[in-house]
This record gives structure tokens, C-alpha cells and sequence, in this order.
């Protein structure tokens, strides 16, 4: 990188890095970065954490401890101050690839524990929104350029379970996509009519436990196809078609209870039971003949490649199989991933790699691939907006944040709603047939 301070001018001159400590919705600390540029420009962002989390993705920084059970970022923050914040005064803000480069060049490791991907998130991110801010545009506009741009489909939680619900249900997520509608605001609306009426179902039949990390209902079932049941009852009690209008999809999350090919399932049928790679995959392709699911992420573990493969060819075209702890948005795992024929979809999560270039990297990946993509948020998440501006104006076809509850939820998509004014498309979605169900 060859900029001198006053080689770069003052509406895109870097002229302050603040690092802070800040709260996520499970009450743990977390970073917040905000760059000035020399002529006031400034953008923030703030670092979301993951429960359930893939053992290649950068590794957040933490203080250890006692204090906060061992979740203070106070050695993060202070990296930011010595290492990050020195380095990026007086660069180019708008030059984000090689900001990311240098931030990467700085950890110097390969999973970006010495600065933190907290603090190189955070940072990253920071530095988009303040170019944006320097080139006098909101950042789904700054990232999409002169392409066209769409609000994405949203992918809803309904029920919490996994590591999001103390483990009641083997499955983490299961999760509604509006399929048959139009436009954001009606696919949030039978959302809505969704989510209230599967609270009122699980009243109704003792059931409800509260709700789990990202806003969904923490069911009481005695096993997880109950909730399948259940879930398909609650689109009915809408008013909506399942699989017409409104679409299940599931997060298996299967690295949290299966390794070597082995799967230790609480609640496979009603009891403990453990199945093998192949057993358990018949269970879910059941699923999917059974049920209106459009949709599976991570149905066998990050490290049963053989048993993705499997499934990808056994679930055929018209079904996402989505990884995510497989491939943590890496580039690299993705094209390993394709070229053994395991899933067709990423999931796109900006913490997991530690900068937006990288992040922006493995989904060009995908799609050179002929893979889908979905931009996703974590279970701790903020009021950070970011990744809907993200999937706006990288063109990402579908956007996965959680549940329809809880305001680190819905910031994001009332963003959505906030961008759709701004649109040539309106609010518009992306067509069925753009889709593997359509």
C-alpha cells in the first residue's frame, strides 16, 4: 500500500479508528469499531458472536476469566488501539480490499486469534459503512454500484432449538420462508401471522417453554418431528398454505451432536438414540417426502463429507442443502466442498472469515460454482444493521436473521423495509423460479 495521509483527500482520508465496548442480546460484551474520515464522514459496526460455531471459522477474542464467564473483550479493544487504529489513520477508506489485507496482515495468523475476528469484524465492516458515509451513499447502494439491486427473501425461525434452547430439541432451527409472496412486506406479514399463531398453538397445548436465543419459541416436545407437525399446523392456523405459500426450513446443526460419523440424538423418536451417518440421513430425507421443507442446513456434521455428498444426491435439486460449519464463508471450502458434490448452497456469515473481502470472496465462490447463497446473522447479535446491507448490495438472493421477535431481530428487518423505499424494484422479491422450489 503506497498512500501517504496527504496523498489521500479529506472526504476519504481515515482520521480516527474508536474501538468500544458494547453489549450483544445474550448480555455478553462484544466490540464496536467507528472510523472518522478527515472530513467527518463516519460508519460503525459492531461484531456479532455465534453459539453454534464450525471449528475452521476466526476465532473471537476473549479475556478468559471469571468475569462475564470468560466473554470480556477487553484484550480485543486494546489490539485495536495498538496494532489496528495506528495502522489505518491516514489510509484510503475507500479502499476496502486492501484495508481488509492489511487487517488480516496485522493477526498474522490463520484463524485471526491474535487481534480477534471480533476486532477485525467490527473494523471491517466500520470501514464500509464510513466509505459509504464519504461517498454520500447508504452501503447496500456503495457495495451494489450501478447494479440493480433486491431486497432478499427472508428466512425466519419460528422454533429455537440446539445450542440456541439448552438442547430441548436436537434440531436448532426451524424456520418458515414465504415462498409464494411477492414482496418483503407481505413475506414479513404472513411471517408475523406465523409466529403468532404457533405461540398460540404451544399455549394452547402446554408446550411453550419461553423463547430461545434468537427470538423463536422454546418448545416443549417430546421429540423433533413434533415440531415439524406443529409448525405445519401453525401455517395452516395463518390462513396460508404450507409449501404454497409458506415454506419450511430446517438448521440441523448436526456438528453439535454427531462426529465420526456417529449422531447422539436425544430426541430422534421420542428417546435417546444414536444413528449412523446414513441413518440419520434417512430420517431427514423422510422429513423432507413428509413435510413442505424446502430448505436444510448442516444435516450431517462439518467433518462427515462423504455423508453430505450423499444427502446433496439423495435430496435432489429442489432442495437447498446449505452448509455453513463446513464451509465457514471460506472460499476454499466451498470449492472442496462442490467438487465432492456435498450441498449447493453457503451460508455467508461476514464474523466467520474475520473482513468483508474475504467474506465477499467466498461468495463469489459459490456462485462461480452455480451454488446459492444466503447472508446470515448469529445467535448474539446486536442492533447492527450491516448484513442486510450486505445482502441488498452484494445481490444475495436470501437473508437468514433469526426470528420475528427480539429487537436485535427485528432492526433488521425493519432495515429492509427502510431500503425497500429506496429501490427501482420497490420491495419486491426475488422471483420463485429464481429458486431451487420454484
Amino acid at each position: 500500500m503506497t498512500d501517504t495521509p496527504s496523498s489521500v483527500p479529506p472526504t476519504r482520508r481515515i482520521a480516527s479508528v474508536q474501538a468500544r465496548r458494547v453489549w450483544d442480546s445474550r448480555g455478553r460484551p462484544t466490540v464496536e469499531v467507528e472510523v472518522a474520515t478527515a472530513a467527518g464522514a463516519r460508519g460503525r459496526a459492531i461484531a456479532p458472536a455465534g453459539a453454534s460455531t464450525g471449528s475452521g471459522e476466526a476465532v473471537d477474542l476473549r479475556d478468559g476469566g471469571v468475569a462475564f464467564g470468560g466473554h470480556d473483550v477487553r484484550r480485543a479493544i486494546a489490539g485495536i488501539d495498538a496494532s489496528i487504529a495506528p495502522a489505518l489513520v491516514g489510509r484510503d477508506v475507500s479502499a476496502q480490499a486492501e484495508l481488509d489485507a492489511m487487517l488480516v496482515a496485522l493477526d498474522g495468523t490463520h484463524d485471526r486469534s491474535r487481534l480477534g475476528g471480533n476486532a477485525l469484524v467490527a473494523t471491517s465492516m466500520a470501514l464500509a459503512h464510513a466509505a459509504a458515509a464519504s461517498a454520500g451513499r447508504p452501503l447496500w447502494a456503495w457495495l451494489a454500484g450501478d447494479a440493480p439491486a433486491m431486497l432478499p427473501l427472508p428466512e425466519i425461525q419460528i422454533f429455537g432449538g440446539g445450542a440456541h434452547a439448552g438442547g430441548r430439541l436436537d434440531l436448532q432451527d426451524f424456520m418458515v420462508v414465504a415462498v409464494g409472496a411477492d414482496d418483503w412486506r407481505t413475506a414479513l406479514d404472513w411471517t408475523a401471522e406465523v409466529y403468532r399463531a404457533a405461540g398460540r398453538l404451544l399455549a394452547d397445548a402446554g408446550r411453550l417453554q419461553g423463547v430461545a436465543d434468537e427470538g423463536g419459541f422454546w418448545p416443549a416436545f417430546d421429540d423433533n418431528e413434533q415440531a415439524l407437525t406443529m409448525l405445519t399446523r401453525a401455517i395452516e392456523a395463518a390462513g396460508l398454505r404450507p409449501g404454497e405459500d409458506v415454506a419450511i426450513s430446517l438448521d440441523i446443526a448436526a456438528s453439535n451432536f454427531g462426529r465420526g460419523g456417529r449422531y447422539r440424538m436425544a430426541r430422534a423418536d421420542g428417546r435417546p438414540r444414536e444413528l449412523e451417518s446414513g441413518e440419520l440421513a434417512e430420517l431427514l430425507l423422510g422429513w423432507l417426502r413428509r413435510y413442505p421443507v424446502v430448505s436444510i442446513e448442516d444435516p450431517l456434521a462439518e467433518d462427515d463429507l462423504a455423508g453430505l455428498a450423499a444427502f446433496t444426491a439423495a435430496a435432489g435439486p429442489r432442495v437447498q442443502v446449505v452448509l455453513d460449519d463446513a464451509v465457514v464463508t471460506s472460499a476454499s471450502r466451498i470449492r472442496a466442498h462442490a467438487a465432492a458434490g456435498a450441498g449447493n448452497t453457503a451460508l455467508i456469515k461476514p464474523n466467520q472469515a474475520g473482513t468483508l473481502t474475504e467474506s465477499l470472496a467466498a461468495l463469489e465462490a459459490s456462485r462461480a460454482l452455480g451454488w446459492d447463497a444466503i447472508v446470515s446473522a448469529r445467535s448474539g447479535e446486536t442492533e447492527d444493521t450491516t448484513i442486510v446491507h450486505l445482502a441488498v448490495g452484494w445481490g444475495v438472493r436470501q437473508l437468514k436473521v433469526g426470528s420475528f421477535a427480539r429487537s436485535e431481530r427485528m432492526a433488521k428487518w425493519n432495515e429492509g423495509l427502510r431500503i425497500g423505499e429506496s429501490l427501482s424494484e420497490g420491495f419486491a422479491l426475488p422471483p420463485r423460479s429464481a429458486f431451487p422450489w420454484g
